[in-house]
């Protein structure tokens, strides 16, 4: 492609002014476009620091409500939610996951009640909040998750999410065939509006270490994850679990990590063409606030730039725990 040549053509004259440089932006940015996770916890007006992720909280469910309605205010669509079950109501079994009345399910009529229908609540599918053992599926012997058995309570777990009001419903346990499952489910429960955005390709990573904390399973983990989660050498195989999850009946994926992958989004952007979300995740978010608090960048700079980048890389939304943050920045 010939663009020219100097001096007739200086890419710097459209860089030269502020307004110049806002009146060529390629891509844009958002509070539309963030998804903020929570985390929720037991008891009431409760706020529990977690220390590995410096800014952010667990919140009981009372307090989740509160956040909700902020969120709200700053133009955020849609939350993310995670427990952190209590230690007596987790089991080998991860039978709380189907409990109508677990946190999850109370923090969802929560927000309803707070602020109905102004904001979407997205959920998390997978048994690690709710075993014993940390993995996010029933286990047999030797410790390997067995694939099916686990399928039949994700079903269950879905159902149960969506009874209480999610509004999409969000598999990250990565077992084979569970979209599928949910998919008819849901159809068959008269829940044809509510969405599957799955974790099409979540990579068994080592950013995962403080969402971990924020869930209490780290120091439950036995073993890895690694027979379900994918291999980070892999990008064919990405692209054929994001094919699997659609013809399921996927309405949406996701790749987790974020920016370790983007270039795992630009490929399943330009493969499928269908919405494609990035999860900034746990180890992401503290590996800016640690920047941050060695002096050796700003915070603003850091999160809007990161942020971008999802979006440049092809990614309709991004959940991040900066979301409010960012949403503040941009709404300046």
């Amino acid at each position: 492609m010939t663009t020219g040549m100097y001096p007739q053509v200086r890419m710097r004259r459209v860089r030269a002014t502020a307004w110049s440089r806002a009146l060529h932006r390629e891509v844009r940015l958002d509070p539309s476009d963030l998804i903020w996770p929570l985390f929720v916890t037991d008891g009431t007006a409760v706020e529990e620091p977690i220390a590995s992720l410096p800014g952010v909280s667990r919140w009981s469910v009372d307090q989740i409500a509160i956040r909700a309605r902020e969120a709200v205010g700053l133009g955020i669509p849609c939350l993310a939610l995670f427990p952190n079950t209590q230690p007596e109501r987790r089991s080998e079994d991860g039978r709380e996951a189907s409990n109508p009345d677990n946190l999850m399910c109370r923090a969802l009529r929560a927000i309803r009640d707070a602020v109905g229908d102004e904001i979407g609540l997205l959920t998390d599918v997978a048994l690690d909040p709710y075993t014993i053992h940390g993995q996010d599926g029933l286990i047999d012997e030797q410790g390997y998750v067995r694939n099916d058995d686990t399928v039949d309570v994700l079903v269950g777990q879905a159902l149960n999410q969506a009874e209480a009001g999610a509004d999409i419903i969000a598999p990250s346990d990565m077992m084979d065939g569970r979209i599928g499952a949910i998919r008819s489910a849901l159809e068959a429960g008269a829940h044809t509006n509510v969405q599957i955005m799955s974790y099409a390709a979540k990579y068994a990573s080592a950013f995962y270490g403080p969402f971990r904390d924020a869930v209490g399973s780290r120091g439950l983990l036995k073993g890895d994850k690694k027979t379900y989660q994918m291999d980070p050498g892999n990008s064919e195989e990405a692209l054929r679990e994001v094919a699997l999850d659609l013809a399921e009946g996927a309405d949406s994926v996701m790749v987790k990590p974020g920016l370790p992958y983007l270039d795992i989004v630009r490929r399943v952007k330009e493969r499928f063409e269908v919405p494609v979300f990035a999860y900034q995740v746990s180890g992401e978010y503290a590996m800016i606030e640690a920047t941050v608090a060695a002096g050796a960048g700003e915070r603003d700079a850091l999160v809007l730039e990161t942020l971008l980048a999802f979006k440049r890389a092809g990614c309709s939304g991004v959940l991040t725990y900066h979301a409010a943050h960012a949403a503040r920045l941009l709404g300046a």
